[in-house]
């Protein structure tokens, strides 16, 4: 039995990651210290603490932890433990979206410019990522057309060079026209339009330009002359500020009441390259220089597109480690900046004032779905927790059901729950509803901080006024009012309407009617992907496997026809013949052993 007192007394004096977990032995929470004595007490003394901290501090089980020589390598271990475990207490960089990047293969003789949306540690450069996938095209046209680079993906010697030559679209490195020497001056020239120095790239075509002239090369001094005026034209549309760092990331990050947001730009040569933001939903109790030390450290690890410097608003606690091993990871140094005023100040806010913007227009979404939640099921309250459920069988086989959660407007999929029918026995759909209402709702009756979490405002049930009955039957066993609606599917499966006790049909605007479709898809998916894993587990060992002259393919085929052996042994021979592979005499066989 582990005494949290007796292992907090053997805590060393020492750097380290210590690691938090449950009953269940899941890690809840890493963290990194100097002093793994000091900063592990620390959590179970009675001082001031937040509400999650609280949380997190109730759940815990046991703790271990790692000793290290230095607090820039619990860094490390912290961040890599992080990223493997995912731990539920931690900030977790969660994001969707997968912005694209322009990458260059510099290791190759003769590298492409291609569009990647994957960042891996391969020796290329990256430069982005750029929040429109449009701008990222539309740079990468404009280099392959005013450079004569390579058009093809994957580069290979031949005797003769495409059309892409001809018509002047690239020098053909393929049969040899160029050396890697000249081919590479125009890499070098990309690079440094990509990183925004385009003003070293003028003064040489500037330069360029006037030595063609001079020996009257006027076609070429032509062309230089539109490659010049093209980059002034694409600096221009990137120059955002007078700041005068060459290399910088800025984050800002703005707080409501239900979500964090923090916001990226990517500034290289004073020219604002690109910028994305994340969301951190739950933290508003979290310290902001604890949420921009998780974030930096989840998304710089294993980033190769690590800036000079980091401009952030909060001096963080931390902030000479981190600088110690980004510096490492990149070669060079990197270093976090908090300034107090001028242009870079300046700059720090507009990427506040975007994450603000950015939020705000994600709640108002939210908030507008919720209202009309609201005012379409006639509710005194808004609808912030909303859940479903679906059931799966195959003929009364295997039943299991699923549930899943709309918070805020937006679907849960961690707090997705699976259950086993317990107490019905064959196809009874509405039967199996009110059992997994029912022990859904003594969860939280019985333990509100549980698994479960709290009640939900309202219920949408998988069908008509059968389910609705169903789920209403298990929500009056504890005297409760929760109201259930019904999701009405169309002819192509998808939400027509929501339904009322009373068989009314509720209008819903289109927006609504694919988020509910989508929340009814995501329970079913749910459920079905369930129930065959438990049917996959039940195929992979039986009593079918006793039977000599049965093997994978068989059982798999006499299990897909009868449900499960309780069925094979029901069946007559009759029946078992019609299974393919399954010959007279095998079928004697199976109804003499399996009775």
């Amino acid at each position: 039995m582990f005494n949290i007192e007796e292992e907090l007394k053997k805590l060393p004096n020492k750097p380290g990651v210590y690691i938090m977990h449950d009953k269940d032995d899941n890690i809840i929470y890493v963290g990194k210290a100097i002093s793994l004595k000091n900063r592990v007490r620390q959590y179970f003394r009675k001082t001031n603490k937040t509400k999650r901290i609280e949380n997190m501090v109730s759940l815990i089980d046991h703790f271990e932890y790692i000793i290290v020589d230095n607090e820039a390598e619990a860094l490390i271990l912290e961040c890599n433990l992080i990223k493997k475990n995912r731990p539920k207490f931690n900030v977790l960089l969660k994001d969707d979206k997968t912005y694209p990047y322009i990458k260059i293969d510099i290791k190759s003789d003769f590298p492409n410019v291609i569009i990647t949306r994957r960042l891996i540690n391969d020796g290329s450069k990256y430069f982005g990522p750029y929040a429109n996938p449009g701008a990222a095209k539309e740079m990468v046209d404009f280099i392959k057309q005013k450079y004569k680079i390579r058009q093809c993906r994957n580069f290979k010697s031949t005797t003769r060079p495409c059309l892409n030559y001809h018509i002047k679209r690239c020098l053909a490195p393929c049969v040899g026209y160029i050396s890697k020497e000249e081919y590479r001056k125009q890499i070098d020239e990309i690079i440094d339009l990509l990183d925004g120095k385009t003003d070293k790239i003028l003064k040489e075509l500037e330069s360029q330009m006037k030595e063609a002239s001079k020996n009257l090369e006027f076609e070429k001094a032509a062309y230089l002359r539109d490659r010049k005026q093209a980059i002034e034209s694409v600096s221009e549309k990137q120059k955002v500020s007078n700041i005068s760092e060459n290399n910088i990331d800025v984050i800002g990050m703005y707080k409501s009441e239900i979500d964090v947001c923090i916001e990226i730009f990517f500034v290289r040569g004073s020219k604002m390259v690109g910028r994305e933001h994340y969301f951190f939903p739950e933290l508003k109790d979290m310290e902001n220089k604890e949420i921009l030390s998780g974030f930096i450290k989840q998304y710089y690890l294993d980033n190769p597109n690590i800036p000079s410097k980091i401009m952030l608003r909060e001096e963080l606690e931390d902030k000479e480690v981190i600088e110690q091993w980004l510096s490492t990871e990149i070669g060079r140094k990197v270093e976090l900046k908090s300034p107090k005023k001028g242009e870079k100040l300046r700059f720090v806010e507009m990427a506040e004032l975007n994450s603000k913007v950015t939020l705000e227009n994600k709640e108002k979404d939210k908030s507008e779905i919720l209202m009309e939640l609201k005012n379409v099921l006639k509710m005194d309250k808004l609808p912030r927790k909303i859940e479903t459920y679906d059931i799966s069988n195959l003929s009364g086989e295997n039943m299991v059901a699923a549930m899943c959660v709309m918070q805020d407007g937006v679907i849960k999929k961690n707090l997705s729950r699976r259950f086993k029918i317990k107490t019905v026995y064959g196809q009874d759909d509405p039967k199996c509803m009110e059992e997994v209402i029912t022990r859904r709702l003594k969860h939280s009756i019985e333990n509100p901080n549980g698994g479960f979490g709290k009640l939900p405002d309202a219920i949408f049930a998988d069908g008509g006024i059968t389910q609705i009955r169903a789920t209403k039957r298990a929500i009056q066993k504890y005297n409760l009012d929760i109201p259930v609606f019904g999701m009405v599917k169309n002819d192509k499966h998808q939400t027509r309407a929501l339904m009322d006790e009373n068989r009314k049909e509720l209008e819903i605007s289109e927006n609504l009617k694919n988020l509910i479709t989508k929340f009814q898809d995501t329970v079913h998916d749910t459920a079905i992907t369930y129930h065959r894993k438990l049917r996959d587990k039940a195929v992979t060992k039986s009593e079918l496997d006793e039977i000599k002259g049965i093997g994978k393919v068989k059982k798999e085929e006499l299990i897909k026809k009868f449900g499960s052996v309780k069925k094979i042994k029901e069946a007559e021979i009759s029946e078992l013949v019609k299974v393919s592979g399954i010959t007279e005499s095998l079928a004697k066989k199976i109804k003499e052993t399996l009775n």
